[in-house]
């Protein structure tokens, strides 16, 4: 592809490099350079690609695209936004395939994981759709699994993703749209035919610094979609759609709302309520506990609606729907009377979220196993520790992912939280022990909630990720001895 085609939509400030030059490849990383490339320089966290300018070209870099004008003799286009211009530039490499499909990206700091599976069987079992699937616990295409490495790729995978998709039959693609996605502009250009907003809790402030800012980078998804279909129980709403541009449909279940849930019923193994919108009353039921599903079921079928799909068909569909991996996931637990579920509750209002509603119907105690993310916002750990202490009944504080910093500092921030409340609990620090603990210590009736990892099967100690599967544990724990 010509150099000028591949730039076409990306405002060009300066260029010393002749526009017909072919390209074959894009690059950003410097490390995967290839003769005849383009590499476009972005500042990151951890480095500025600016300063690898000299390593992509000894590659053999064709030109450079970037934000400083570099010295010497360097075939450069220089704009005014690297991470704007690798999205153009996606597009028009890839041949703008999401125009191709429609389009329906999922924000909100709990529930987008869950909301995208149900969505997507809604869509294939009520449509006869293929359907794309982009979020935390893997990509897939139709029922093919495709492992990643984060929620939202960076916006040139994104657009390769999105032209295997249509290369291969999806109609429609579900997406999970991270904060940082949105404000680091990795789904910049890319248009959603609904937007989802899930609700907003305390998350990712290490990256957004405050809860305003981190409430303005969701509500960008609100300015490229045709409909939002947003959560009017949040307090959060009225200021993430201020200056929406899209057609706004809303759900509640205990508030004013276009789409609400009625007469409220939850089970130890599911919930149902009826769905009311306008004059339509239509009895649903979702075989996967918790209160906090009734907001996720009501976003799937107000999502369902805005793409023409009566309620009736989607609550047929929800009806069947197998449980989400790492969401409220009950894990064998043979010959034991306890029950074993694991959770990805990672923030204070998803754990506030899963533990209420384990409580509600929970026979023995409601045990919480958590710990905190390390190299993560630590203003949120002492909150963690609060919200696991007023919605269980014995807390294992242990670790998460500790990445960089020290287990037991980490640990030391959360329990500030518990003063003030008379919750029991134990500090282990070794999560594998945390669990044996748990299951050797278990009574009748406990619900033994696991929080944090949720789908994952590994723990980010230092810079490596080890082998972590907490079903495994929980099977080795509970295996006979021989």
């Amino acid at each position: 592809m010509k150099l000028k085609e591949l730039l076409q939509g990306v405002p060009i400030l300066a260029a010393n490099v002749d526009l017909e030059t072919e390209i074959g490849s894009v690059h950003y990383d410097s490390r995967t350079v290839r003769p005849g490339g383009l590499f476009v320089a972005m500042a990151g966290f951890a480095a500025d690609g600016h300063a690898f300018i000299g390593k992509a070209l000894a590659s053999g870099a064709a030109a450079v695209l970037c934000e400083k004008e570099p010295e010497g003799e360097i075939p450069y286009v220089r704009t005014d936004n690297s991470r704007r211009a690798l999205a153009v530039i996606g597009g028009n490499f890839y041949g703008h395939p999401a125009e191709a499909m429609t389009m329906i990206g999922v924000t909100g700091t709990n529930g987008k994981t869950t909301t995208t599976y149900l969505l997507k069987a809604v869509l294939e079992k009520a449509l006869g759709a293929k359907v794309g699937l982009i979020g935390t616990n893997q990509n897939m295409i139709g029922e093919e699994i495709i492992p990643t490495e984060r929620t939202t790729p960076e916006s040139f995978e994104l657009q390769g993703l999105f032209a295997r998709m249509r290369r291969e039959g999806c109609t429609h693609v579900v997406m999970e749209v991270s904060s940082h996605a949105l404000a680091l502009d990795r789904v910049y250009g890319v248009f959603y035919k609904v937007g989802i907003f899930t609700n907003l809790t305390q998350d990712h402030l290490d990256f957004h610094g405050t809860m305003e800012d981190y409430c303005a980078a969701k509500a960008l998804l609100f300015r490229n979609c045709e409909t939002g279909v947003c959560n009017a129980g949040d307090p959060w709403t009225p200021r993430l759609l201020e200056n929406a541009s899209c057609r706004v449909f809303t759900y509640a279940e205990a508030a004013e709302a276009d789409l609400r849930a009625e007469d409220v019923r939850l089970g130890p193994d599911h919930i149902a309520f009826t769905a009311a919108a306008g004059d339509s009353r239509v009895p649903v039921r979702v075989n996967i506990p918790g209160r906090f599903m009734v907001s996720n079921v009501l976003d799937v079928l107000g999502a369902a609606l805005a793409l023409g799909i009566p309620l009736e068909k989607s609550a047929a569909v929800l009806a069947d729907v197998p449980h989400v991996k790492g969401r409220v996931e009950v894990v064998p637990t043979p010959g034991r009377d306890y029950t074993v579920l694991i959770d990805y509750a990672h923030s204070p209002g998803s754990l506030e979220n899963v533990l209420s509603s384990v409580r509600g119907f929970a026979k023995g105690r409601t045990v919480a196993l958590f710990g905190c993310g390390g190299d993560r916002d630590k203003l949120k750990r002492p909150k963690m520790g609060r919200a696991a202490a007023e919605n269980a009944d014995f807390l294992v504080i242990t670790t998460d992912n500790p990445r960089t910093e020290k287990p037991a500092d980490i640990i030391a921030d959360i329990l500030p939280g518990l003063e003030g409340l008379d919750t029991p609990y134990t500090v282990i620090e070794d999560r594998r022990e945390a669990i044996r603990w748990c299951l050797d210590h278990g009574q009748p009736g406990d619900v033994i909630v696991l929080c944090g990892k949720g789908h994952e099967t590994y723990q980010e100690v230092g810079r490596e990720k080890r082998h972590m599967d907490e079903r495994e544990i929980v099977a080795d724990c509970l295996r006979p001895a021989p």
